[in-house]
């Protein structure tokens, strides 16, 4: 773990096998409105405009400086591309802390997501101290489903969620098997 310091934010970096989880950079925001212009953030708040896209933006290192953590912007090691975010998130009103993660379409099915939340799963309590996290998957999103099944999270309850319904996957705690 090596730390980025952000206008006096400290925002940690980590590593996987494959993949740096580092804080986000202004260049990765081309990427990031790509992805929230596509069908496929449909169920991670978009599409949006490329407008609406900088909001969410900005709102990932606000998180940081509000809650002391959130997500990371991942970076393949072999090309050092910008792939997708993963993290920490605990906005106003979310059910409880969260283990999240989003991939541009050219990088699904490579086992990303995965690996980038297990890393986040890691540091938030290797590094953060936390006891329990939740993911929400948007019910039919059967790729995050899969994700957070591979992590060993066992759904838990339905709840409303983005004007459907939401599962929320209950990810072991750090002092069990």
């Amino acid at each position: 773990m090596n730390g980025t310091s952000l206008g006096g934010l400290q925002i940690p970096r980590f590593e996987t096998e494959r993949l740096w989880l580092r804080p986000f950079r202004e260049a990765d925001f081309d990427g990031l409105a790509r992805f929230f212009a596509s069908p496929v953030s449909a169920t991670y708040g978009g599409p949006c405009s490329r407008e609406e896209a900088w909001r969410k933006f900005a709102a990932y290192l606000g998180h940081w400086a509000l809650r002391g953590y959130g997500p990371w912007a991942l970076e393949s090691k072999g090309d050092g591309a910008f792939v997708g975010l993963s993290g920490l998130w605990n906005p106003e009103g979310w059910v409880e802390p969260e283990i999240t993660w989003a991939l541009l379409p050219e990088a699904q099915g490579r086992g990303y997501a995965t690996e980038a939340a297990r890393g986040a799963l890691a540091a938030a309590y290797g590094h953060f101290g936390w006891r329990t996290a939740v993911s929400v998957v948007a019910e039919g999103n059967s790729a995050s489903s899969a994700v957070a099944e591979r992590l060993g999270a066992q759904l838990e309850q339905r709840i409303p969620f983005r004007g459907g319904q939401g599962l929320v996957y209950r990810h072991r705690g750090p002092d069990e098997a």
